[in-house]
C-alpha cells in the first residue's frame, strides 16, 4: 500500500526500524503502489482464479482492490453494489495516480495508456446483465457480501481476456455478513469459511471449484469442489473424472477455477492503527465487533428488527426435522405454481406439524393447469386438503382438480383478512399478511408447536426474507415484488409452505353440513 505520494503526518506514527524500512522500499521500487507485507502481499501475489480477502475492518481491502487494478491489469472492473459507495475507490485511485486525468465520469471509466478501469453498481437484481458480454482481467467484488450470488456468477461469466500472458482475475473483498443475504460468501468460500466444512484449508491455499449452472434444485447456480482441479464432464448430474475427450465437446468439459481466501485484520495495516480506528472498532456492539475486530465469520448475524420471522426460529425448527419412521397422516398440500422464467412450482406436504420436503418442478415442467394438477394428486395422500394460490396462473390448476372433484382450496391472498393475531389486538392488511404470520406463531417457540421444517436452505432464505410494517394496529408483510428484490428470486419455497400450514377440515368434517353455511363453520385460514 506504498505510494509516491503517501501521506507524510503518517509518518509520526512509524517507529525508526519502520521508517528505515519504509526509505529502502521507496528507493528499491518507486512504483506507483506496493503491498503492504503480510496478508496484503499474499493476496496480491496469489495465483488463484479467485482470490477473497478481508474478514475484519482496516486490512486494506479497497486499497488491494486499486493497486491490483493499477499494477497487475490492463482492463480491470470495479464493483459496488450501490454507485454511489466507488466515489471512495475513485479518490483513492486519485491519491495513487496524483490527478485525474484519463478519467470520464460520464463513461464511470478511468483510461490511461495501457490501461483501462472501469467503475460499475448492480444495485437490483438483473442489473449485471448491462455487463454482458464486456470482458475484464480483473473483475473486483468489493464489499462482496453486499451483491446477490446470481449476480456474481453471471458477472464471473466474462472474466476472459485475449491478451496473451495477461492473467485473469476475480477479488471478492468483504467482511463477515451482517444480514443473510450475505451468507452466500460462507459457502463461496466454504473450505476456509465454513467451520463445518470437512477439509479445511489454509489462508493463502488454492482450492478448486465449478460453479455449476442453475437448475431446479439450484436456482441460483451451485459450486463443486473439485480435487486437484482436474476437468470432469457431468454424467447423469454427477461429476465424472474419467472420461475421454474424444467423446465429448468442448462445451461439456467443465474446468475448475482455483480459489483462495487470505485473512487481514487492522493490525496488519501500520497505516491505521495510530489513526484511533482500532478504538472505534474496539466499541462496537456485539456481534459487529467481533465481526469487524477479528474477522469473526461465526458470530451472530443480525436480523433486520422488521423480518418476519427470526432466522433462529427456522433453524431451530430445521433442525428438529427428521424423517419418521411411519408417517402421520397427510393432513394440507400448499402449491405455489410457477410464473415463468427461473421460478419453480413447489409442492409442500404437511403432516400434523411435521413438513415434508418441497417437491420442486421447473417452470418448463409445469406448462399449464393439468399438468400442475396431476402433479398435485400424485402427491397426495390420506385425504390431504390442496391449498393453491389462484392469482395469475394458479387458477388454472384450481379449474382442474375441482373438476376433478378433488378438495381444494383456492387462495387469493389479495383478499382480506379473516383473523387477527394470537394475542387478538393485532389485525392484517390483507391475506397474504395473514398467512405470513400465522407462519411466524407456528415457529416462535413459546408457543411450542413442535413445527418442523426441511433443512433446505432455500426454505430458510425464503421464510427470513419478508419483512413487516405496523400502521396503527394493523400488520402489512412485504409484496412478493418487494421479495423478489431483496432476494433476487420469486419466494416459492415460502408461499407454498404458507399455504401448507392453513388448516382446513378434510371433507368428512361437510358431511350433514347445508353447503350454504359451510364458511361460516369454520376458517380455513385461522
Amino acid at each position: 500500500m506504498l505510494t509516491i505520494s503517501f501521506d507524510k503526518s503518517l509518518l509520526a506514527y512509524l517507529t525508526p526500524h519502520e521508517l528505515a524500512e519504509l526509505d529502502a522500499l521507496i528507493a528499491s521500487d518507486p512504483t506507483i503502489w506496493r503491498p503492504l507485507p503480510g496478508p496484503q502481499t499474499t493476496a496480491y501475489n496469489s495465483t488463484a482464479d479467485i482470490i477473497g480477502y478481508g474478514g475484519a475492518a482496516g486490512g486494506g481491502k479497497t486499497d488491494l482492490a486499486c493497486g491490483k487494478a493499477l499494477t497487475r491489469h490492463r482492463k480491470s472492473m470495479i464493483l459496488r453494489r450501490i454507485g454511489t459507495e466507488l466515489t471512495g475507490v475513485v479518490d483513492r485511485l486519485e491519491e495513487l495516480i496524483g490527478s485525474r486525468d484519463g478519467y470520464n465520469g460520464q463513461s464511470n471509466i478511468w483510461r490511461r495508456p495501457g490501461l483501462q478501469i472501469e467503475f460499475g453498481a448492480v444495485p437490483n437484481a438483473g442489473d449485471e446483465r448491462k455487463f454482458q458480454g464486456r470482458p475484464h482481467d480483473l473483475l473486483v467484488f468489493d464489499e462482496a457480501t453486499n451483491f446477490l450470488v446470481q449476480q456474481v456468477r453471471f458477472l464471473l461469466g466474462w472474466l476472459r481476456t485475449t491478451i496473451p500472458g495477461q492473467r485473469c482475475q476475480a477479488l471478492f473483498t468483504f467482511n463477515p455478513p451482517t444480514s443473510a443475504e450475505g451468507r452466500w460468501v460462507i459457502d463461496f468460500f466454504a473450505p476456509w469459511l465454513d467451520k463445518k466444512y470437512p477439509n479445511p484449508a489454509q489462508p493463502g491455499e488454492l482450492r478448486w471449484a465449478a460453479s455449476l449452472p442453475a437448475d431446479a434444485a439450484t436456482p441460483n447456480g451451485r459450486d463443486l469442489w473439485v480435487p486437484d482441479g482436474r476437468k470432469f464432464v457431468l454424467v447423469d448430474g454427477q461429476p465424472c473424472y474419467d472420461f475421454n475427450p474424444m467423446e465429448y465437446s468442448p462445451d461439456d468439459i467443465i474446468t475448475p477455477m482455483s480459489r483462495t481466501f487470505i485473512p487481514s485484520r487492522i493490525t496488519d495495516n501500520p497505516y491505521l492503527l495510530g489513526t484511533g480506528y482500532m478504538a472505534q472498532l474496539q466499541a462496537l456492539p456485539e456481534p459487529l465487533r467481533s465481526q469487524m475486530l477479528k474477522g469473526d465469520f461465526t458470530a451472530g448475524i443480525e436480523d433486520d428488527p422488521w423480518q418476519v420471522i427470526p432466522t433462529t426460529w427456522v433453524e431451530a425448527a430445521q433442525a428438529r426435522w427428521k424423517r419418521p419412521d411411519k408417517l402421520p397422516a397427510m393432513d394440507s398440500l400448499g402449491v405455489d405454481v410457477a410464473r415463468g422464467g427461473r421460478d419453480q412450482t413447489i409442492i409442500a406436504r404437511r403432516h400434523g406439524m411435521w413438513f415434508d420436503s418441497p417437491l420442486t418442478y421447473p417452470g418448463s415442467a409445469t406448462p399449464d393447469g393439468p399438468t400442475v394438477a396431476g402433479l398435485t394428486i400424485a402427491a397426495k395422500r390420506d385425504d390431504a386438503v390442496t391449498h393453491i394460490d389462484v392469482i395469475g396462473v394458479g387458477s388454472s390448476p384450481y379449474d382442474f382438480l375441482n373438476d376433478a372433484r378433488q378438495q381444494v382450496v383456492g387462495v387469493n391472498v389479495a383478499e382480506s383478512a379473516t383473523t387477527t393475531d394470537i394475542s387478538g389486538r393485532l389485525r392484517f392488511k390483507n391475506l397474504r399478511s395473514q398467512l405470513w404470520w400465522k407462519m411466524r406463531e407456528a415457529l416462535d417457540p413459546t408457543n411450542n408447536t413442535g413445527i418442523a421444517l426441511p433443512p433446505d436452505p432455500r426454505l430458510l432464505a425464503d421464510l427470513c426474507a419478508p419483512t413487516w410494517t405496523l400502521s396503527g394496529s394493523v400488520i402489512q408483510v412485504a409484496s412478493r415484488e418487494q421479495i423478489i428484490d431483496s432476494i433476487g428470486r420469486s419466494p416459492d419455497f415460502g408461499s407454498a409452505y404458507i399455504l401448507a400450514l392453513i388448516d382446513t377440515p378434510k371433507r368428512s368434517h361437510f358431511q350433514g353440513l347445508d353447503r350454504s353455511n359451510r364458511r361460516k363453520d369454520y376458517d380455513p385460514y385461522a
